[in-house]
């Protein structure tokens, strides 16, 4: 019995004769036919489609491979197809790695399901307001090229805030070298290089970039931490700290805007040098924000009464409105705090330096003085804006065992000129508040005690000194 050969659904039966004559088709007609053929998908359905045979196959396969290379079409296993079209205003993602001098990007929201990434070629201009560098997110306009090619430019259009949330997982060594395995599970496993391993090993917890490689761009991790063991406390805050999408990182306008502030001068505020303020806290604490400071009030008209003063640190005078540094505070909007770390609200620069209220420097401040009856009713109150320099950095142990009558060589100076008049301040205050009976929390604060490899080894209540309610009074 004769077998019947069946006709190829894959090839055209009016293919244009001029392809049987030895011709290579052009770019446009091979994205033509793959656009108007879905069925075409592959370099041999191409060959058949367009009669390549012989010694025009080799010329055909270098001109596929140049296509690819172009960002014209994309190759996923044995099938070809063409890049996905690009919508007239398109926020794309500059490689880190881009030439300056012909930068190239990508779009920055793409799946899988859409498609091979095309590429787009910026156009950009000496007199331009928008510079883009490597490694920039930005809004663009996209030029398409004409006919049938997607050959895409762009103008940018603005410089867009990239997140910062890097990339963590867990390191799995195998055959072909190591992979990376993401926490997050909406995110897909990239190969690590073995140079790019640093030194995370086999199960480590490490936070990498990404960088793209190859004409295809493909995605491949480079180790940038090791965080550790993956059930230790510290990676459980990194874990949290992605989930959460809380920024950890600044950007690095930011960081340049804040190493190039300086101090503040006396300029514009009170000169409150000579006043003993002082600041108490625990004795980790790396930032003091505030300071303290009491007298009697010597108004005769006030027996017995008390000015207390509290005075800020005045981060104002170093974060200006509409700066960089503005910006990325109004984005964290606060610090948050984990067990062993801490994500700043502004960098160390401005937060642990210029604007901590460090021991014998002087520092720009926000004061309020309030004068107190002996009864601790307040009877007025005003606010100032002053340069300070703290007269002691004490932890709150120490100022209770100062009261409690064991000063050390710090504290034994203060205890009469500016110790013993804040805890009477402090008193009278607490009679005030006693008379008019608040709900009364005083909570319990735990303290997560990590040892050396990250893991909790206590949990501990610290003791309630009377110096910390004084502090928070």
């Amino acid at each position: 019995m004769a077998r019947i050969k069946k006709p190829n659904p894959k090839i055209g039966p009016n293919r244009p004769r001029q392809f049987l004559t030895g011709e290579l088709p052009s770019r446009e007609a091979i994205l033509d036919v793959m656009a108007k053929e879905p069925g075409i998908d592959g370099k041999r359905d191409l060959a058949k489609h367009f009669g390549i045979k012989g010694d025009m196959r080799t010329p055909f396969k270098v001109l596929l491979k140049e296509m690819e290379g172009d960002g014209l079409i994309a190759r996923r296993r044995k099938q070809i197809r063409p890049v996905a079209a690009l919508p007239a205003v398109t926020v794309l993602d500059i490689p880190g790695d881009a030439d300056p001098e012909v930068m190239h990007a990508f779009p920055a929201n793409w799946t899988e399901e859409d498609g091979e990434k095309p590429r787009v070629t910026l156009n950009l201009k000496p007199d331009d307001r928008v510079v883009p560098a490597p490694g920039d997110r930005i809004l663009a306009r996209i030029h398409p090229g004409d006919g049938a090619v997607p050959v895409y430019t762009a103008r940018p259009m603005k410089i867009l805030d990239k997140p910062r949330r890097g990339q963590i997982g867990i390191v799995r060594m195998d055959n072909e070298g190591a992979r990376l395995v993401p926490v997050d599970r909406k995110q897909k496993e990239m190969r690590i290089q073995q140079g790019d391993l640093g030194d995370a090993r086999d199960g480590d917890l490490v936070e990498v970039e990404v960088k793209m490689t190859g004409r295809l761009m493909i995605p491949r991790a480079r180790v940038v931490a090791v965080i550790g063991n993956p059930n230790s406390e510290g990676a459980v805050s990194m874990i949290a700290i992605h989930a959460l999408d809380i920024p950890y990182r600044f950007p690095k306008a930011v960081l340049d805007e804040a190493e190039a502030t300086r101090e503040v001068e006396l300029k514009g505020r009170e000169d409150w040098r000579d006043i003993p303020l002082i600041t108490i806290d625990p004795p980790d604490a790396k930032d003091h924000d505030d300071a303290v400071h009491a007298q009697p009030d010597d108004d005769k008209a006030n027996p017995g009464g008390h000015i207390v003063t509290v005075a800020i640190a005045d981060v104002a005078a170093y974060v200006r409105p509409g700066t960089a540094l503005d910006r990325e505070a109004y984005l964290r909007g606060n610090s948050v705090y984990f067990p062993d770390r801490v994500v700043p609200m502004l960098p160390e620069r401005i937060s642990n330096e210029l604007g901590s209220l460090k021991e014998g420097a002087n520092k720009a401040s926000l004061a309020v003085r309030m004068v107190f009856d002996s009864n601790g009713r307040k009877l007025r109150h005003s606010f100032h804006r002053v340069l300070f320099r703290s007269a002691a950095k004490l932890s709150y142990q120490q100022a209770q065992a100062a009261m409690d009558g064991n000063p050390d060589d710090k504290t034994g100076p203060l205890l009469e000129a500016v110790l013993k008049p804040l805890w009477r301040a402090y008193e009278a205050m607490v009679r005030a508040r006693t008379a008019r009976s608040p709900l009364d929390l005083d909570l319990p604060e735990r303290k997560i005690i990590l040892d050396d490899k990250g893991m909790v080894a206590n949990i501990r209540i610290p003791e309630r000194l009377e110096a910390m309610r004084l502090i928070e009074e």
